[in-house]
């Protein structure tokens, strides 16, 4: 059974700040190595900034599934945003909107075991990364 879940609302920088701090709690906590920990915290810090800047704000779950022998960080993201009009350029390698290096969705899913995108032109974002203990 899933321990509850934690919910940060993302509407300021320093929300982003606190994603980030519960995600390498609850990482640390499950004794992920620290690579991981690393990779997912990274994740979630690219991930809480897009919700912010390109969604308008939103929020960040975060939630410990277990199953198959296994547990681990869920983080699901989601804004009521403009939603992204073209996903596959949005997850090219080098792709950016906002004049950044353009390794946020394509960066943050190689650094997760899990991802998965859900959005539409005027429909906002939904973003969901799991991380498993090796």
């Amino acid at each position: 059974m899933s321990d509850p879940s934690e919910r940060i609302e993302v509407t300021t920088d320093r929300d982003v700040v606190r994603v980030r701090q519960l995600v390498r709690t609850v990482a640390a906590a499950l004794k992920l190595s620290l690579v991981d920990q690393t990779k997912i915290v990274t994740a979630a810090s690219e991930l809480a900034r897009n919700t912010l800047v390109y969604g308008g704000g939103g929020y960040a779950e975060v939630s410990r599934p277990e199953g198959d022998h296994r547990t681990g960080i869920r983080i699901v993201f989601g804004d009521d945003g403009p939603g992204i009009a073209d996903l596959e350029l949005a997850l090219t390698d080098g792709y950016t909107t906002g004049g950044g290096m353009g390794l946020g969705l394509s960066g943050a899913r190689r650094l997760v075991d899990e991802f998965d995108i859900v959005t539409a032109p005027g429909q906002g974002t939904t973003i969901t990364v799991v991380k498993w203990r090796r």
